[in-house]
């Protein structure tokens, strides 16, 4: 590629649509380029079936990323309301932007295999492709994939859900117990005037048919998935919903529609023998969720409760600064001043941020509001807990900057007692990168906390798990999701960890602890975060310049 193509970078925010399978089928930076050489590259692998290369690819020689950058194969046009950088190139122009890009600001850059653009990025799916191979491929000690969090986003998408909390579907939250048959779908949370609201769905309800396909033993996967999950607003599918205690399924019919999330659906406060305990449901690191966190803080703070109870079960994710805020908001004022995490990036320019080009600095814990607030500036509620703890509640869809939560507040001394299942395990973030119209996440960080840890890829477990894991092992109970209303005191995980704070730190009986029900264990509980795959399993900082 020649000078012409070289550009101003522009960082935005843009990403990509998660299309994958998931009904299974019967059966089963730095503007400075690197030194030529600087990473050890094997031969370029032979030629992909109907790919072809006419590129100066050489294994190992890097240009600077900005040589590349805006130059596109199917440039956006610009309208009234968007401009966008981008020119006229190749889609083999976007594939060396990926390649330089990763070289400089993946965390494991030196575990990438060297591939040849050329050989793939002929097609915008071709330009996908090679992205999925810009990772490592090394494993943790559980034998799960080292990166697990390497994806795309479409960016208007990508904008409207983590800056306005805007998605499209039906507004329900979905868990897919088993994804082979025997099927079982459950709907997990349901947003307020959403057609999921309308029709009149509620936690705890099974899906049972789509678009007249058996859901549970049906063959039929295509439709399943097209009628789960819509790809455009104003498409209309029918379902069979088995409700919570009915013993015949309905019939529904539900019309996509854009959906406007709520991050902090349920708040309490619980009355208990020896004090006020609040309960606050958080699902989503998403901007408008700042000023909702801070009522619900100060509500509670109000009401003078002495324990929280942290509901992160479904919270995959995403605003590193919001679980900044909210561990602050727990921990209280003597907190101010100390670190909540610091990042680590790669070794090729230490001390410096490969993306910002910035010194790398600890954070602090963030004592006032942002521009996201009704009042930017503002100091931050604090509560005033009996003891330096909060009860957690966790599953598998507990990820990123929920885990940072959990990390954060330990190093500062806070105990984290942990009710549910063990957590994804990311302590991995990125800035989100846009680049003709796709926003990239590649891990370019881990985050650990005061006490410099950040090793949990594997997850944090409850001490009395009996799940087959090796994350770091937290005090509190293994619990069961039991799909009861959230935020009632009868709610398997909510009991559970009531229990614990009653009898002073025993697990009680998990028979007890609502409905556990043998034939689907907790390890085979696998989440679904909505009609589409948004936020998920992020954590992220703002990108430059956005």
């Amino acid at each position: 590629m020649n000078s012409s193509h070289r550009r101003h970078s522009k960082t935005s925010f843009v990403g990509l649509i998660i299309t994958s399978l998931v009904i299974a089928a019967c059966g089963g930076g730095s503007s400075a380029a690197p030194a030529a050489g600087a990473n050890p590259s094997p031969n370029a692998e032979p030629t992909p079936a109907g790919g072809s290369s006419d590129s100066a690819f050489v294994p190992g020689n890097f240009q600077s990323s900005s040589v590349f950058k805006d130059s596109c194969g199917a440039p956006r046009a610009n309208t009234a309301i968007d401009t966008f950088p981008d020119m006229q190139g190749s889609f083999e122009d976007e594939g060396y932007w990926l390649r330089s890009w990763s070289n400089e600001t993946y965390l494991w850059y030196d575990e990438i295999q060297d591939r040849d653009p050329g050989l793939y990025a002929t097609s915008a799916e071709g330009v996908a492709e090679y992205f999925d191979l810009l990772k490592t491929q090394q494993t943790t000690a559980s034998g799960n994939p080292k990166d697990r969090y390497h994806y795309t986003r479409d960016t208007a998408e990508y904008l409207a859900e983590s800056e306005q909390g805007l998605t499209f579907g039906y507004g329900a939250t979905y868990r897919l117990i088993s994804r082979s048959v025997p099927r079982e779908l459950v709907i997990a949370l349901v947003q307020e005037n959403s057609p999921a609201a309308q029709a009149s769905l509620e936690r705890g309800a099974r899906i049972v048919t789509v678009d007249g396909v058996d859901l549970v033993n049906g063959t039929d996967t295509a439709t399943l998935n097209d009628g789960l999950w819509p790809g455009q607003i104003n498409e209309e599918h029918s379902f069979e919903v088995l409700d919570p205690g009915a013993s015949e399924p309905r019939s529904i019919t539900m019309r996509s529609g854009q959906i406007s999330t709520d991050a902090v659906p349920k708040t309490r406060i619980i009355d208990t023998d020896s004090g006020k305990v609040g309960y606050l449901l958080f699902t989503n690191h998403i901007l408008t969720a700042e000023q909702q966190l801070i009522d619900a803080i100060t509500e509670m703070r109000n009401a003078s409760i002495t324990d929280l109870v942290l509901d992160l079960r479904y919270n995959l994710g995403g605003y590193l600064y919001l679980a900044n805020q909210i561990s602050y908001m727990i921990a209280g004022a003597g907190v101010s001043g100390q670190v909540f995490n610091s990042l680590q990036f790669n070794e090729k320019n230490p001390g410096v941020n490969p993306v910002t080009g910035s010194a790398v600095r600890p954070d602090t814990f963030r004592t006032t509001s942002t521009e996201n607030a009704a009042a930017p500036g503002s100091a931050l509620p604090t509560l005033a807990l009996t003891q330096q703890r909060v009860f957690v509640l966790t599953t598998g869809s507990t990820c990123s900057a929920s885990e940072a939560i959990i990390n954060g507040l330990r190093g500062v001394g806070v105990e984290v007692i942990q009710f549910g299942s063990t957590t994804c395990g990311k302590p991995y973030g990125y800035y989100p990168q846009d680049n003709c119209g796709t926003t990239y996440f590649t891990t370019q960080f881990r985050a650990v906390n005061a006490a410099g840890f950040g090793d949990y890829p594997d997850g944090f477990s409850p001490a009395n798990s009996t799940e087959s894991t090796v994350g770091v092992s937290l005090p509190g109970c293994q619990a069961v999701d039991d799909y009861t209303p959230l935020g009632e005191t009868s709610e398997s995980m909510l009991a559970a960890a009531l229990a614990y704070r009653q009898n002073g730190g025993v697990c009680g009986n998990p028979s007890s602890q609502g409905e556990v029900r043998e034939a689907l264990p907790i390890l085979n509980q696998d989440s679904l975060p909505g009609p589409r795959s948004m936020m998920g399993g992020n954590m992220y900082m703002r990108a430059p310049g956005s």
